[in-house]
């Protein structure tokens, strides 16, 4: 037990460390200052500006960054689509694969280009090399990078700054930042075992006599923006479960880092842009205590086990169901809440096995969208939740709102109640159609309060762009392609341009000068009323389907039935 918890106390030392450090590199590479990259590829970017017909300084509105957004996203949405479709005529293919069938093709296409990567399919038994490479691969950047560049654009607006052009924010996310340590994350993976090969699946005969076939590819530099990119999308249908995914200890400490590396360092990028390192800080602190309380109470769910099956033991066994005994119940816990918080969606466990602790702590993170929250668009859900916690305590004490000098007004309030709004719509209304048809529509397949939490978590994880899911639904079908493709695109892309358009709003106000009335937002009491706000929204919105789900299913196993 001690061990279990030490192990989680070192990885989490680990992210306090590298955040100030990657967190100032990021501003300095949005800021437009010198990084060490600068030699090798500035020559590469000012290549594909000229190229792209770009031009560096050319600022854009917020409309015009959502537009630059959704026209290059529809366009690598349809050249990925292509490049699956016709995977059977293209190159990379040693076993042969054929186009997955329609409804599959689109929800894989639609997932991986908003950066949620839900998989209804097994990866190696479905697409070639070069769709998993050259056109996930691919998504998997791209997607990580659009969301980096809406929350630096979002940071910009906060601090007064134009919000910076989309296609030279996107390229610099993909040169500065995602490519050089995706490169050297991948060759520390080929080093710790992860394979790297284009050779065909392996055909073994086995100690039995049998015929074994073991699959393989490229994997360790799809591994490593998996992490990094907060992706999650596996190359194998287990995902980092998988030996070849993630062979032992130091493999998976290397990919938690990653995956949690940027959200962690973009609120103190935030700090570097407003030059308040204070409040990043203050916010960070915040994040951090929230999401280890989750991960104690998911921990130690885990370390207790099932007391329906402990009574066989005559004491206390920590739950192994789901686990890989490589890692144990303490590593599988805290990647759960970890990939949870960060929106990556990969996992180490299966999440389906996980006690109704777990299954709470997961959904919590799910619906929240900010203990972390997703590449870049994370940071831009938390300072959402700022600004209505602003005009919240400023209402309290009859003063207009401001933050950061500048005054909250209708227009903030309504784009920001639009982002929070959507969440829930995109999850309760179709998580209810499905319940309605237990039998046609809903791939239940486990039952009572359990069995609610599976369809739930499956919207949540679209809705939220996480992608990772409690297994055992029956989810590729005609229904649940397409319902989820709605919760994947509504959730991604109207909080993108609500987010945008704030953004936006709050650049063009007018500074207004500090008085000693001033609300200051960098103090502890505001961060914790700011922590307050969060848990309540939360809590009133999700609460039934809490209840419904995790909490009741906790209920039913501690009454022994």
């Amino acid at each position: 037990m001690a061990q279990g918890f030490l192990q989680i106390g070192l990885t989490l030392c680990i992210v306090i460390a590298i955040t100030p450090l990657l967190g100032r590199y990021m501003a300095r590479v949005f800021l437009g200052e010198k990084t060490l990259l600068d030699p090798l590829m500035n020559p590469i970017e000012r290549s594909l500006f000229v190229l792209a017909g770009v031009r560096r300084k050319d600022d854009m509105t917020g409309w015009q960054y959502a537009r630059a957004i959704l026209y290059s996203n529809l366009l690598m949405g349809i050249l990925v689509y292509s490049l699956i479709y016709f995977q059977r005529l293209l190159p990379w293919n040693p076993n042969g694969f054929s186009t997955p069938t329609w409804d599959t093709l689109l929800h894989t296409v639609v997932s991986f280009v908003t950066n949620t990567d839900q998989q209804h399919y097994t990866g190696e038994t479905t697409l070639s090399y070069f769709s998993q490479v050259a056109a996930l691969g691919f998504l998997m950047f791209t997607s990580a990078a659009t969301g980096l560049a809406v929350g630096i654009a979002f940071i910009r607006g906060l601090t007064s700054k134009k919000l910076g052009n989309f296609y030279v924010d996107l390229t610099r996310a993909i040169t500065r930042i995602l490519l050089p340590i995706a490169v050297i994350g991948a060759i520390a993976l080929v080093l710790l075992g992860v394979p790297q090969t284009l050779g065909e699946t392996l055909v073994v005969e086995t100690l039995e006599g049998g015929t074994q076939y073991i699959a393989r590819g490229p994997v360790a530099s799809f591994e490593m923006i998996k992490m990094l990119g907060e992706n999650g999308g596996g190359f194998f249908g287990v995902n980092s479960a998988h030996p070849f995914e993630n062979p032992n200890g130091a493999s998976n400490l290397i990919e938690m880092i990653a995956m949690i590396s940027i959200p962690a360092a973009m609120i103190y990028t935030y700090g570097v842009f407003a030059k308040n390192i204070k409040q990043a800080w203050l916010l960070f602190w915040m994040v951090f205590v929230v999401f280890v309380i989750l991960v104690w109470v998911t921990a130690g769910g885990e370390q207790q086990g099932n007391p329906l099956v402990n009574p066989i033991f005559g004491s206390e066994q920590p739950n192994l169901e789901g686990k890989e005994i490589r890692f144990g119940w303490a590593q599988t816990a805290l990647w759960s809440v970890m990939t949870t918080a960060t929106m990556c969606g990969a996992v180490n466990g299966m999440h389906d096995s996980l006690m109704p602790s777990g299954t709470f702590s997961t959904l919590f993170n799910l619906f929240l969208q900010m203990i972390w929250g997703g590449q870049g668009t994370g940071t831009a859900y938390l300072f959402i939740y700022l600004i209505l916690t602003v005009f919240l305590t400023g209402l309290m004490v009859g003063r207009t709102p401001e933050f950061l000098g500048r005054k909250i007004q209708k227009r903030e309030i309504v784009l920001a109640s639009v982002v929070l709004l959507i969440h829930p719509i995109v999850i309760l209304i179709p998580s209810a159609i499905a319940l309605a048809y237990p039998v046609s529509l809903s791939g239940i397949t486990n039952p009572s309060f359990h069995g609610i939490s599976q369809v739930v978590y499956e919207y949540a994880s679209a809705g939220a762009n996480n992608g990772s899911g409690l297994e055992g639904l029956a989810d590729n079908t005609l229904w649940w392609n397409l319902s989820t493709c709605f919760s994947i695109l509504v959730g991604r892309y109207i909080p993108i341009i609500a987010i945008l358009l704030l953004a936006d709003s709050m650049s063009r106000k007018p500074t207004t000068p500090e008085t000693p009335g001033t609300l200051k937002t960098d103090s502890l009491l505001f961060t914790t009323i700011t922590a307050g706000v969060v848990l309540i929204l939360g809590v009133l919105t999700f609460f039934p389907v809490l209840a419904l789900g995790p909490i009741a299913e906790g209920f039913k196993l501690a009454s022994g039935s």
